[in-house]
């Protein structure tokens, strides 16, 4: 989504006139060099010829220009003036020690004698003018490749960095890192003050998600995201906030930095529910935080487990038996990541035994995407894996070498794991996952569960690793199992009463979600019929009779519990599971005009703290890289500016909108008329 968040922005024209400007760098051709003349009439013994081609050995004085009276000569770079009779060595010094990489097409290290073939290139030419870039362009360039790489300033404080820039413009100035600093700390605090017009403009409930987790300096950390579904029935995803949470980590240290992030975005009051991701520290707060609300009055507030977290927990628990064999597994996988050689034996092996087509890199993760494909490689090009391995036995190593028992144990465990690999799938393929249908996923994992602790083929160890995880399943079940997670699932139309676990469908909660509609949004229980039920006068005046009136309120009464919103949305059948849930009730809304906002707050709640690719695939180990390696001071803007651009809001500085795609462009198209710059006057040599 792109945010039109324009206000206070300088036109492109504006920036372009400042701070865009192009500015043009003469190349000049080396002063006081005469031509030598090489040819017919020339000849090597002419003392004149080899004092001139002597004089071209002084490649420094092309960087000094000299000045009117002939008297003195002044460094281009930096102004500094020498007498006409210094020697060229020590200007040569000058420009190693105050302009390294002053020119990377001559060694001005150790100049070698000029031989014709070069003596012909230092022919004069005609001045050519080559644009440059501001300099300060590149330093914006830095600062978002920083923020997209989430890497701190302290990356850009580097000896050799610096020098290297120089080698390609000796004119080069980096930002301090305490620049690069005060500058990510503007640009975040401009960012977040156009957040927070779009978060105010919400005209429904929003939820949010708590995600926890340490950095390398030992400090906790969480992230506050706010979702909500828009009037168009799209569903919104927007980062609030990452906050250090001070010590002693306390849930009061937790709920009172959360209530600060909502009061600053004036949302204390319209958050329906916040999904936490199953850390006691999280489930404390956000206990305190309902009691706080309760307390004041507040509106309705709801708390869940994280759905994910719960069934990555789960899935680790059966994982555990067979932990000491995919080790094993990874390690070769690895060394075939590594190897070229050895990663094209495999697939000529997997193409001779028929044992599938793989892609490399493999999937080494240690969460659940590697580790499923660590059994998939054992299930299907169990051959092939043992060719290489035998193979390469110096370098891989018998000790990776499976045995008849492990071999029997990976194929038990991967089918076992099946449904499991179906279920994430899905659940991370989902456009819109909602509460209802991961309730729908979770009873089926329960019901896996259970049919192989109860099942007498099953073997000892994955018995009990299936009691645990049933423990665990247990655990997500007491927690989600009241009128909120009921009231969220029967008002997807996938699911309705019909799909909805057992253990969760109850009368009881029923009546509440139909009481909670009522009073929040509806006027009337029974809305006013008109039609076939008017009055009508009758011949004797008008008057009804008594009879009249009771029959009246009965046939109106009957009528409204039918046409009823919730009662009519549930007397229908439930949509297919592939329907797109915001769609059909963008269709459907104005048949349900008072159940569809319900929906439209209840919808957006999230059944999980993260994003589910997140916790189970491989894209997860970068983002755990990244929160763990960044420093206190970058944490929070670093983050913060990241999700936000990759939301669509505009990289800004205070109220000035830096194009870096514009600044990219303006590279590109430098570099490519220096280049053209450079081929033509090789030509023209």
């Amino acid at each position: 989504m792109d945010w039109n968040v324009n206000t206070g922005y300088k036109t492109l024209k504006e920036m372009e006139s400042k701070s865009l400007a192009v500015v043009e760098a003469t190349t000049t051709i080396l002063p006081d060099v005469q031509p030598i003349a090489i040819g017919p009439g020339a000849s090597e013994n002419d003392p004149s010829t080899k004092l001139r081609k002597k004089a071209l050995t002084s490649v420094y004085l092309k960087y000094f220009e000299t000045a009117p009276d002939g008297k003195t000569r002044k460094c281009k770079f930096c102004g500094q003036s020498y007498s006409i009779a210094t020697a060229t060595g020590n200007l040569g010094k000058h420009l190693s020690n105050r302009h390294p990489g002053y020119d990377i097409t001559v060694n001005v290290a150790s100049p070698a004698p000029q031989s014709v073939s070069v003596l012909k290139k230092l022919q004069p030419k005609p001045h050519l003018k080559v644009p440059y870039m501001e300099l300060d362009h590149l330093n914006w360039l830095l600062v978002k490749w920083l923020i997209l790489a989430s890497l701190p300033p302290s990356t850009l404080d580097g000896h050799w960095l610096l020098n290297s820039f120089k080698f390609l413009n000796p004119t080069v100035k980096l930002w301090p890192e305490d620049k690069f600093q005060t500058v990510l700390c503007d640009v975040f605090t401009s960012m977040q003050e156009d957040v927070r017009v779009i978060v105010d403009q919400i005209s429904s409930k929003v939820s949010i998600t708590l995600d926890f987790w340490t950095s390398y300096e030992q400090l906790l950390y969480m992230s506050i995201t706010c979702q909500w579904i828009d009037e168009n029935w799209s569903f919104q995803k927007l980062l609030l906030d990452i906050c250090h949470i001070t010590s002693p980590c306390g849930a009061a240290e937790v709920s009172h930095a959360l209530l600060k992030v909502l009061k600053l975005y004036n949302i204390d009051n319209r958050v329906l529910c916040c999904t936490h991701d199953n850390s006691p520290i999280a489930l404390h707060a956000c206990h305190t935080l309902k009691e706080d609300m309760d307390n004041q009055k507040m509106s309705p507030f709801y708390y869940l487990p994280c759905a994910a977290h719960t069934l990555n927990s789960v899935i680790n628990d059966g994982l555990s038996s067979t932990k000491s064999i995919i080790s094993k597994i990874r390690e070769f996988v690895l060394k075939m990541n590594t190897s070229f050689e050895i990663s094209q034996h495999f697939l000529k092996c997997c193409n001779a035994y028929q044992e599938g087509t793989w892609k490399f890199p493999l999937d080494a993760s240690p969460r659940w995407s590697g580790n499923y494909q660590m059994l998939d490689i054992v299930r299907k090009a169990g051959k092939s894996m043992e060719t290489v391995v035998r193979k390469y036995d110096e370098l891989l190593g018998s000790r990776v070498l499976l045995n008849t028992a492990e071999k029997n144990a990976v194929n038990i465990m991967h089918s076992y794991l099946e449904p499991f690999y179906k279920t994430i799938n899905d659940i991370c393929t989902n456009k819109v996952l909602t509460i209802g249908l991961v309730l729908f996923f979770m009873d089926h994992i329960s019901e896996t569960i259970t049919a192989c602790r109860d099942s007498r083929p099953s073997p000892d160890w994955l018995k009990s690793a299936a009691e645990e995880m049933a423990t665990k399943a247990r655990s997500y079940n007491d927690q989600i199992c009241n009128s909120f997670t009921y009231m969220t699932a029967i008002l997807d139309p996938r699911i309705k009463v019909e799909l909805i676990p057992e253990s969760l469908n109850c009368e009881n909660h029923l009546e509440e979600a139909r009481s909670h509609f009522i009073r929040n949004y509806s006027t009337s229980h029974f809305p006013c019929i008109t039609g076939s039920y008017a009055v009508h006068d009758l011949e004797d005046g008008g008057s009804v009779s008594f009879a009249e009136e009771i029959a009246r309120k009965k046939r109106k009464a009957s009528m409204s519990s039918a046409t009823d919103e919730l009662t009519q949305y549930l007397s229908e059948p439930p949509a297919p599971i592939p329907t797109d849930v915001l769609e059909w009730w963008k269709v459907n809304n104005a048949r349900y005009p008072r159940l569809s906002i319900m929906a439209r707050d209840f919808l957006a709640a999230q059944p999980t703290a993260l994003a589910p690719e997140d916790l189970f695939c491989s894209k997860g180990d970068e983002i755990h890289k990244q929160r763990f390696s960044t420093p206190y001071e970058s944490t929070q803007a670093l983050h913060c500016i990241k999700s936000w651009m990759q939301s669509g809001f505009k990289f800004k500085y205070k109220s000035t909108e830096i194009d870096c795609d514009r600044l990219m462009e303006l590279a590109i198209t430098t570099a490519a008329e220096s280049s053209m710059a450079g081929s033509d006057n090789k030509q023209k040599s």
